[in-house]
């Protein structure tokens, strides 16, 4: 099982020594906290990048994060729609990844 503080401590010096995308790290620099601890803090919309936030109806995204099932399902609160797009998809792999550190664990929906 990884701690929190190793996972922030490696991924702090590969994002500024080694180029990681900031995107990519399963714990926040922001809130010392994981991932998905965190994803639905408004500090996490970017629509530049379309990382929570919905194009079509220029909002953000709603998140609900299931820490027992290792789940994280983002809506759109206007349509209702999931986008599917990298950016979502990032958000979604980084939460998983982030869960399995956090619990060090498979998870049970990991397909």
């Amino acid at each position: 099982m990884s701690t929190l503080d190793s996972v922030l401590a490696d991924e702090d010096f590969a994002e500024d020594r080694r180029g990681l995308n900031p995107h990519e790290r399963i714990s926040c620099r922001y809130h010392r906290r994981w991932a998905h601890e965190c994803v639905s803090s408004p500090l996490h919309v970017i629509p530049v990048t379309g990382h929570r936030w919905c194009r079509g109806c220029e909002s953000p995204l709603s998140v609900a994060v299931d820490d027992l099932m290792g789940v994280v399902v983002l809506t759109c609160p206007r349509c209702g729609e999931t986008p599917d797009n990298p950016a979502t998809q990032q958000i979604v792999r980084t939460c998983r990844a982030s869960f399995q550190a956090s619990h060090g664990t498979e998870l049970v929906n990991a397909a």
